[in-house]
């Protein structure tokens, strides 16, 4: 299967080599774009670099700093264009272990929406502080409840789709970012029925680079669910009275 990897990034030169030269290494099979936000420390010149050496690398250069799901939205595009099959999410800062990826892309022979999961059995986050865990745990319950996903980890940013997925999600309409970017994808491969499974991962803190996450893009991602829970219920009722 053609498969395309997106890898966002902004800001990522302590990153960005050694995470290619590891995907090359490990899935040499697929190809990997690279999408930059026109980061300032020369993330996509690096990149460049690199792609020239090893091959299978492209980078998109974009012009502003628009956000995760704006990345991922624009790199579908790309691939889709180019007759991908499958496309991987992961992030650049090794948190996502690219190890994990083999397996990952063995289920998505069979699923259309393949999500490495921290909160199934066999899933790790080492050394998170409790308050942290408990802060993304409870997110993760509450999108679970309210959106009736079937899904333990709607926030993971580690995943494959299928083209078909993508088209049953219209992921060019997807308008969230960030937390809630991968919430609403999922939430609508559950609704419009794309076949999705979960595969333990480790999840682990960037050791090099600033982290872009923060406390308010968590809770603009709840105020999100939320948001969709009740347009969710509405539309339940008014089915209900027809």
């Amino acid at each position: 299967m053609r498969t395309l990897v997106v890898l966002p990034t902004y800001n990522e030169i302590f990153n960005v080599e050694l995470m290619l030269r590891t995907l090359n290494e490990i899935v040499p099979e697929c190809h990997v774009l690279v999408v930059d936000d026109s980061s300032p420390d020369g993330t996509a010149k690096r990149a460049h670099a690199v792609g020239a050496e090893l091959g299978g690398i492209d980078v998109l250069e974009r012009s502003v700093k628009s956000g995760l799901g704006g990345a991922y939205r624009a790199g579908f595009a790309w691939g889709l264009d180019h007759d991908y099959e499958h496309f991987v999410e992961i992030d650049c800062d090794f948190s996502h272990d690219p190890r994990a990826l083999p397996e990952l892309l063995i289920a998505a022979k069979e699923y259309e929406v393949v999500i490495g999961s921290r909160y199934i059995k066999g899933g790790h986050i080492p050394n998170w502080r409790r308050s942290r865990r408990l802060l993304s745990r409870g997110g993760n319950e509450y999108a679970k409840l309210m959106l009736g996903l079937g899904v333990s980890d709607s926030t993971s940013g580690y995943r494959v789709y299928s083209a078909s997925a993508l088209g049953k999600i219209d992921y060019n309409s997807v308008t969230a970012d960030g937390y809630g970017f991968q919430i609403e994808m999922t939430y609508r491969a559950r609704s419009r029925g794309a076949s999705i499974i979960e595969m333990p991962i480790t999840f682990k803190d960037r050791q090099r680079g600033e982290s872009k996450m923060s406390k308010a893009i968590i809770i603009e991602a709840l105020g999100l669910v939320t948001k969709w829970a009740v347009e969710r219920g509405y539309r339940k009722a008014k089915s209900l009275r027809r």
